[in-house]
């Protein structure tokens, strides 16, 4: 059989490499973003008892009614906007699928799709299997910060779509107020399609507002929204999100979202919708994180790794330029396999690999399991 793949010359997934090495190696797991305590007991019982309730057969296309009512009420409460429940709210099978659907019904060939980079993996595959051409806006380190300038030098006619992510994985940076005017500035009168990664809507710190895309009502008009209750709810393997944009740009999402996944898991739906009836479920989130994460650079702030701190998410981006001349894949490889810690090298996520010394640390831990990760970061 003579094959040909329309997706070529991608390797691994890193997360998958790291994490096998980790297990292989018996190491601390701060790669992967994912946490590794409990769900609240609330939660799951919600869902068990959806289970027992009957909500055992297909769930709406859109998504179960009760949940996307809880949807649009979580966004009025939190940014005095909202969204229609039936047409403008959709469930999905995670926020990777909601991306790689709105990415599969705009992007034709030769279209092209601005991304910042580092940027989140899953990305630029879809891009590409599409026909779609990625046009890179590197991010420099240790700040992450966009310049406008150069975004608008990249904009053609070609361009189809802006893809933002904010709280930013994996640096954990955070755009501001000013960044999305500037961003509502080049697009507006334009076709440019918004799509506004923000699963880590609930976890940033240090008094920051999230910026979302549904604030700036020019952005919300030609803009999707993306998130996921398995980030926000510490159930990651649920895979459990959703996507909000203006009715005609769901239509056309619907349109594909029916065919390649239909519907996502209804008793989960239930139990969420369920607990979403108590907004402190996702108030309190940016407090607890925030903990996490001053634990554990209170815990490392003798070792000899500079950083600065994470504005948002769960992950922290650490500097080893001051320990070693290696590569960070090198790097990253001696610690899991040698250290007994895990972590991502962020290479991985940049242009032609280029390395800034840095390595992304998942916070998302027991306080035990960070003071473990901390003794032996802090002998390094």
């Amino acid at each position: 059989m003579q094959l040909t793949p329309k997706l070529t010359n991608i390797d691994t997934s890193i997360f998958t490499v790291m994490s096998a090495l980790a297990h292989k190696h018996k190491a601390i797991n701060l790669s992967q973003g994912f946490p590794n305590f409990k769900s609240d007991q609330k939660l799951i019982d919600a869902v068990s008892k959806a289970m027992h309730s009957g909500y055992n057969q297909y769930a709406p296309m859109a998504g179960n009614l009760d949940l996307r009512n809880a949807i649009s009420k979580k966004f009025e409460l939190l940014y005095q906007t909202t969204y229609h429940p039936e047409t403008e709210i959709t469930v999905t099978a995670g926020a990777t699928q909601a991306i790689f659907t709105i990415i599969s019904t705009f992007v034709k060939p030769d279209d092209e799709v601005i991304i910042f980079k580092p940027a989140y993996d899953c990305y630029e595959p879809a891009i590409k299997l599409n026909g779609g051409k990625p046009i890179s806006v590197a991010l420099i380190a240790p700040k992450y910060s966009i310049d406008w300038n150069h975004v608008e030098q990249c904009i053609t006619s070609k361009t189809k779509m802006i893809i933002i992510n904010t709280p930013h994985n994996p640096s954990g940076t955070v755009m501001h107020k000013t960044d999305m005017l500037k961003l509502q500035e080049l697009t507006d009168g334009t076709d440019i399609i918004i799509l506004s990664d923000e699963v880590y809507e609930h976890i940033i710190f240090d008094e920051n507002l999230h910026q979302s895309a549904c604030l700036f009502s020019n952005l919300k008009a030609r803009s999707f929204i993306t998130a996921s209750f398995g980030k926000t709810f510490h159930n990651t393997g649920w895979k459990v999100g959703y996507c909000c944009a203006p009715k005609a740009l769901m239509e056309a999402f619907r349109a594909v979202h029916q065919f390649n996944v239909f519907s996502v898991h209804h008793p989960t739906q239930k139990g969420l919708a369920d607990y979403l009836d108590e907004p402190n479920h996702y108030l309190e989130l940016s407090q607890f994180y925030q903990k996490k994460r001053d634990t554990f650079l209170n815990l490392i702030k003798d070792s000899r790794f500079s950083y600065t701190p994470s504005k948002g998410t769960y992950f922290q981006v650490l500097n080893f330029s001051d320990i070693t001349s290696k590569n960070d894949i090198d790097f990253a490889t001696y610690l899991t396999t040698e250290k007994g810690i895990a972590s991502i090298p962020m290479s991985v996520f940049n242009d032609h690999n280029r390395d800034d010394k840095m390595l992304r640390f998942c916070f998302a831990k027991t306080d035990e399991t960070l003071k473990d990760a901390a003794d032996i970061l802090n002998k390094i």
